[in-house]
């Protein structure tokens, strides 16, 4: 019974250590003060009220992983990042999540 449930939410597993050996740069979307206080090595802060306006930056990477505290911000800059055309774009959720993922 619990097989059905984890094939039931079972996201679109993304191997997020292999995407940053690729490349892919790390975006931290929390605030400024947040991300003063831990990010991922290597990370990008931009925050989300800033990831709309500053969309062409990223144009350039091969693939973004977004990330935040829990996984809700970087949902919503994945989606404004989508929605301006970016194929490429994995939510991490949060940055501790990502920061396993660094060799």
């Amino acid at each position: 019974m619990l097989s059905i449930f984890k094939n039931l939410f079972k996201s679109n597993s993304v191997d997020l250590s292999q995407l940053i050996k690729e490349g892919a740069v790390v975006i931290d979307v929390r605030s400024k003060a947040e991300f003063s206080s831990g990010h991922v090595k290597g990370s990008v802060n931009i925050p989300l009220e800033n990831i709309g306006s500053n969309s062409d930056k990223l144009k350039k990477h091969n693939h973004i992983i977004v990330c935040c505290r829990s996984g809700n911000r970087s949902g919503m800059a994945q989606r404004t990042l989508q929605a301006k055309g970016f194929k490429n774009v994995t939510n991490g959720g949060s940055w501790q999540n990502v920061n396993k993922h660094i060799k």
